[in-house]
């Protein structure tokens, strides 16, 4: 940005590409490192948060920015691909400045931080925050109508001070675009503290859906933090084989005190889950796959598979069963794929273009049985049935994958560093 230009506020650049001068992407923007200063003068931009196609995060120096204009920021190529350490003495300002309780200086009032925005010093290559868009009311006063105004950095206080309770807001607002993996990453790199605040503002949907592709770890402390309530709901929101698995990490006595307080539908479903051993197509199953009954038309089923809150994987297949139409169902008898139901009048039944060729799974097929089933056939989704010839549910190929990678998986980046050096050394 050539000097002079005009300021920028950060929450325009949470999640912009990242390009070398070849303009090639090299990442996205996911937090400014600003660094504090005695007294009042602004804080010094150190750089940005750039995660890369990896999901490995980098810190990228202010040196290397040499433009941020048009919702992109442009470097000089030369990037360092060493896995970004905050430092004690350094602030993130997506995670740890946005929705902070100050006061102003003048009047001592208490107002909340919406935005800052950074500028490059003159005739210089250095950038600091110079001021800050705020709201004026109490705690927890973000969704009613107050007086916003922009003040100097200087006619603040309170940014060097620990805070309790510091609302998640506008930093939800910043990702809220994010797909539920990149929303778990972000949540995963920050501290336990800001971790919770967010996970308290996400509403039971949206959180379910992080916390399913959070590591191991990062799901017990989240929801050890939530109320017992609430813990239930968001388990109740969850894929039922995901609970289970989050479920059986707990204490005995944890585990049956959030099983009690859920719904008795969702418990049960859990319940049946956790019988089954965790490597076996009973335990990678989900009880809420596509049920219709043979006199369904095709109509309905693509209505079925239209439904929003699907998988792909579930979505991409139906299974045909006498009543009951909940799993444990009746009689199994058989699969329409949805490339089927695409080439077939909407009128038509779907019990009369079942595909009942392949052997469905029994529940306690072990890993390598599932896996070479979904090799062999080509399968995304695959039907789970007990001796009694009942639907108990079906596994998809991203439970086969979550099971069959390494434990850690979640945490870990392909290693692809050597293409990235290369890539950023262009």
């Amino acid at each position: 940005m050539a000097a002079g230009a005009p300021r920028v506020f950060v929450s325009h650049l949470s999640g912009i590409s990242v390009f070398d001068p070849n303009g090639d992407q090299v990442g996205r923007v996911r937090d400014l490192v600003a660094m504090l200063r005695v007294g009042r003068r602004p804080p010094r931009l150190l750089g940005l948060v750039v995660e890369l196609a990896t999901r490995r995060r980098i810190f990228l120096p202010m040196t290397r920015v040499t433009g941020i204009e048009s919702g992109q920021v442009i470097t000089t190529g030369v990037l360092n691909v060493r896995r970004f350490e905050q430092r004690p003495t350094e602030r993130l300002v997506l995670g740890e400045m946005l929705d902070r309780r100050v006061h102003l200086v003048e009047t001592g009032e208490e107002v909340t931080v919406l935005d800052v925005s950074v500028q490059q010093l003159p005739a210089r290559r250095d950038w600091e925050i110079d001021r800050i868009f705020v709201r004026k009311g109490k705690a927890g006063t973000f969704r009613r109508k107050g007086e916003t105004l922009t003040v100097d950095w200087g006619a603040v206080d309170g940014f060097s001070l620990e805070e309790h309770g510091q609302g998640a807001e506008n930093l939800l607002a910043t990702f809220e675009q994010l797909r539920p993996a990149d929303l778990a990453n972000v949540l995963h790199h920050l501290s336990p503290k800001r971790r919770a605040e967010v996970a308290a503002a996400l509403d039971d949907d949206r959180l379910a859906d992080v916390l399913e592709e959070l590591p191991e770890d990062d799901q017990i402390e989240i929801l050890g933090k939530l109320k017992e309530e609430r813990a239930a709901d968001v388990l109740e929101a969850m894929d039922p084989d995901d609970a289970a698995d989050l479920l059986a990490e707990l204490p005995e006595e944890d585990k049956e005190r959030l099983l009690t307080l859920m719904q008795p539908a969702d418990a049960a479903d859990v319940r049946r889950l956790m019988a089954y051993e965790e490597r076996t197509a009973g335990g990678l199953m989900t009880t809420e796959p596509i049920v219709l009954r043979p006199d369904a038309t095709v109509a309905d089923a693509l209505a079925r598979v239209r439904m929003e809150d699907l998988s792909p994987a579930l979505a991409a297949q139906v299974y045909v069963c006498r009543p009951p139409d909940e799993t444990p169902t009746g009689k199994y008898l058989g699969t329409v794929h949805f490339q089927r139901l695409l080439r077939d009048p909407p009128y038509t039944l779907v019990g009369s273009i079942i595909d009942d060729d392949l052997q469905p799974l029994a529940p306690g097929a072990d890993l390598p049985t599932v896996a070479g089933f979904f090799a062999a056939y080509d399968m995304v989704a695959a039907p789970v049935v007990d001796e009694g010839g009942s639907l108990l549910g079906a596994v998809t190929v991203d439970d086969v994958l979550d099971h069959m990678l390494p434990d850690d998986w979640r945490e870990t980046e392909f290693h692809l560093e050597e293409e990235a050096a290369d890539h950023g050394g262009g």
